[in-house]
């Protein structure tokens, strides 16, 4: 396994997605371990993406996670999408998690809210309440974490939820992903959790396989730390490792 460091962020590259996606998962149920030790409970945020399902399944089958002291978030939902409908990333943590294991609470943003800077409101409040312990997050094709695209990506956000207008690779990676048949039928808009919200966690784990993604990987950690690529602001964060595939790697310069 190859490590390389980018500022404060540390990517381990990984043989296989298989690798990968086990060391993530040891990884985060060792910091949900330590969060439930020293508070009693563990605030964590997932991402909701294709991505991440292998994470999902080696997580999952760690028994040393005690879901029931767990409260979950996630990071983002399109707009005008209901829990019910296949596209929900809420319907994803269900299939994918929920109906799996016991959560103590899991907080999930109402794509389908009639009001939906009420719902913004709403979910920020929940994450403000006590800080969060663990953020696994994905990064696109286009390098935005959570729905921060270049172009709407903020790293002095004043709010932790808002509404993006989403760019158009982003929303034709959806139709890539198989979460929509065509680009005509992806959002336009969705919630997405800010990056100050997720820099405010207090330990962030990354997975992301793909050769797919190399490019965005190429530039989150050797390329500046710009909106250009809002995951670089990663490489700020004081407690941040990557977790990668050898395909994801693959435009890295590695010494």
């Amino acid at each position: 396994m190859n490590t390389v460091k980018a500022d404060s962020l540390i990517a381990h590259i990984h043989g296989t997605s298989e690798k990968m996606a086990a060391a993530a998962a040891q990884a985060a149920a060792a910091a949900i371990a330590e969060a439930v030790e020293v508070r009693g409970i563990a605030r964590v945020i997932l991402a909701t993406a294709v991505s991440q399902i292998e994470f999902y399944h080696s997580l999952v089958a760690d028994k040393t996670v005690d879901w029931s002291r767990i409260v979950l978030f996630h990071m983002d939902e399109f707009l005008g999408i209901g829990e019910h409908q296949s596209a929900s990333f809420g319907k994803f943590l269900n299939e994918n998690l929920l109906t799996r294991v016991p959560v103590r609470t899991a907080h999930k943003l109402q794509g389908d809210s009639l009001l939906p800077l009420n719902e913004c409101a709403r979910y920020e409040s929940l994450l403000r309440e006590s800080p969060v312990d663990l953020c696994c997050f994905g990064v696109g094709e286009n390098g935005h974490i959570a729905f921060n695209d270049p172009d709407v990506a903020d790293f002095e956000e004043e709010y932790w939820v808002k509404l993006a207008k989403l760019d158009e690779r982003c929303r034709l990676q959806q139709v890539k992903d198989g979460v929509f048949p065509s680009l005509a039928d992806v959002p336009q808009y969705a919630y997405t959790l800010t990056i100050p919200a997720l820099m405010a966690t207090r330990q962030v784990i990354g997975i992301v396989p793909g050769s797919h993604k190399a490019e965005a990987v190429g530039k989150m950690l050797q390329g500046p730390v710009s909106t250009a690529c809002p995951a670089s602001i990663l490489r700020h964060h004081p407690k941040a490792v990557l977790h990668l595939d050898t395909l994801s790697a693959e435009r890295l310069l590695i010494s």
